[in-house]
């Protein structure tokens, strides 16, 4: 079994606030980015298993509506200036 690392993921809507999960479901951003890239391309929503909402002590299942989403940054760093874009 891979092991899955915490990622920092915030998602940037059309219209509202910013929401940021940390992420234990993906092996690298990598994989994080191709699995947001197929749910793009399928038309779905992004389901998250193991996700905690800023910081939350608590893991939660999390399903990320990506129809009004403008753009996600993915980093295992939390700063304003890593990650990846999609």
């Amino acid at each position: 079994m891979t092991n899955q690392i915490e990622l920092i993921m915030r998602f940037h809507p059309v219209g509202g606030e910013d929401l940021t999960l940390l992420c234990e479901d993906f092996t690298s951003e990598q994989d994080a980015v191709q699995a947001i890239t197929r749910a793009l391309d399928e038309r779905r929503s992004l389901v998250l298993t193991r996700a905690k909402y800023d910081r939350e002590s608590g893991e939660h299942a999390v399903i990320v509506n990506l129809a009004n989403v403008v753009s996600v940054r993915i980093s295992t760093k939390d700063s304003d200036t890593t990650g990846q874009y999609l």
